[in-house]
């Protein structure tokens, strides 16, 4: 009490008020609270965190690893990239020996220019056959009319042959008879002589009219056969020309054949040009070589594979969250990506929601056989695009593997 009494004196001879040693316990309770207040706010944040967002640090960037092949077989003469060097889509990265594709296309031009003069001359022909089979037809038909009036008349003349000849055997039977008579009476001088060489002369000029006119039988008859004939010929050339819209659907059949070489001409020498441009091995996309497995000289196969192109242009996170998180989480929503490696946060949406968990997807899927189970988290991939990523990461800092976390904002 004695020293609490002459430390009073003391304050009260520097003048000090009495209620300085009140002033620790007030600071103490603006501390206190201020630290509850501040508790209370992170509360808060950590409330609305959980409440409207959903987060994960099992997440990576994601990308396309490109394989990059040869598509035809050859010889590596010029390899124009290194590893880790940035190429732009287009840009060449292996030159193949095109010499012979080269050729290749020498040959199909060659065979397409002949094609094209086989479909010229068969397209050529159509108009040619359609006209000649034309005026084929009616010249067969006229000379058909014609061979058939041949027989016509040919008839006639052999009708009227046969008409002489049995005239001329009546006459010559009567000249005949007559000479015989004569003859009996000649020898008595019953006749004269000149009744008598009068009667032979009758005999003689009757039997020459019956053979000429049984030689002018012959003849018609010979005609006939003749002019049957020509109109044989004639139908035979007629039914040769009727075949005239045949013969022109046979010449536009060819003249359509040879076009169609010519397509198949013109599709080798495209087929044979493609593979001339496969001998420039270029980049398909704009990205970052990686594990290059070609050399100069070396003989490559098609479809071998010559280096691994990692896309920089076509990213996005695979982010592995928990099925308790994928409650209120669907397509579209947004999302903050925040990545690593660049201390960069980025802007993305959620594109789609796996369709089986990881363990389901694994190699060795899990298998409860024996009954012991014990309940496991399981988690699902979630595929979240950037939104803006060339605006965003210009330079292509983001790399396919690179860990990053995403909040999705699920609210």
């Amino acid at each position: 009490m004695a020293e609490t009494n002459g430390q009073d004196e003391k304050n009260l001879q520097h003048g000090e008020p009495d209620e300085m040693p009140e002033e620790p316990s007030h600071r103490r309770k603006i501390i206190g609270g201020a630290v509850v207040a501040l508790v209370a706010l992170i509360a808060l944040g950590y409330w609305w965190h959980t409440t409207f967002y959903e987060d994960t640090d099992d997440a990576a960037v994601d990308g396309h690893l490109m394989q990059v092949s040869a598509r035809v077989p050859g010889t590596v003469l010029q390899v124009a990239v290194e590893e880790n060097q940035f190429v732009r889509k287009g840009d060449l990265i292996a030159q193949l020996d095109p010499r012979d594709y080269e050729v290749a296309v020498e040959n199909a031009q060659a065979e397409l220019d002949a094609a094209l003069a086989n479909a010229a001359a068969a397209k050529a022909n159509v108009p040619i056959t359609t006209v000649n089979t034309g005026t084929t037809l009616t010249a067969a038909d006229a000379n058909l009319n014609g061979t058939r009036a041949g027989v016509l008349q040919a008839e006639q003349q052999l009708a009227s042959a046969k008409a002489r000849v049995r005239k001329a055997e009546a006459g010559n039977i009567k000249a005949q008879a007559d000479l015989a008579r004569y003859k009996p009476l000649i020898e008595k001088d019953v006749i004269s002589k000149q009744q008598f060489d009068a009667a032979v002369a009758a005999a003689d000029a009757a039997r020459a009219e019956l053979e000429d006119a049984q030689a002018g039988e012959k003849a018609a008859t010979e005609a006939v056969r003749v002019a049957h004939d020509r109109e044989q010929q004639g139908e035979a050339q007629l039914k040769s020309a009727e075949t005239g819209p045949e013969q022109v659907a046979a010449t536009n059949a060819r003249a359509r054949q040879a076009q169609a070489m010519v397509e198949q001409a013109r599709a080798q020498l495209d087929e044979a040009q493609l593979k001339l441009s496969y001998t420039k091995i270029v980049a398909p996309a704009d990205g970052i070589i990686s594990r290059k497995g070609v050399e100069i000289n070396q003989n490559v196969a098609a479809g071998q594979d010559l280096i691994t192109l990692v896309e920089l242009d076509d990213l996005w996170v695979t982010a592995n969250f928990k099925e308790t998180q994928l409650r209120h989480m669907q397509e579209g929503q947004e999302a903050e990506i925040k990545v690593d490696s660049t201390g960069k946060t980025y802007h993305g949406r959620v594109k789609q929601i796996g369709g089986a968990t990881g363990s389901m997807l694994s190699l060795f899927p899990p298998e409860n056989a024996t009954g012991n189970y014990v309940k496991v988290v399981q988690r699902v991939p979630v595929r979240i695009d950037f939104t803006d990523l060339k605006g965003e990461d210009p330079d292509h800092k983001l790399r396919p593997g690179l860990s990053v976390e995403p909040d999705v904002k699920v609210k």
